[in-house]
């Protein structure tokens, strides 16, 4: 769970880049998106050459 503490004089313009810094730091969003219930083609085409290259890099 991702929560951001505003500190005393802080704007909130600060806290929420902190927040969507932490959110994509986690992969909320990258998770969020592949739990989608449509994937259009170009992101399962996108995906796979993305898994792929992971998968020939490691081994």
């Amino acid at each position: 769970m991702t929560q951001v503490v505003l500190g005393e004089n802080e704007g909130i313009d600060s806290a929420l880049r902190r927040f969507k810094r932490q959110v994509s730091k986690a992969g909320i969003l990258a998770d969020v998106k592949y739990h989608r219930h449509f994937e259009t083609p170009l992101e399962k085409r996108k995906r796979k050459l993305v898994a792929a290259r992971r998968k020939r890099r490691f081994r």
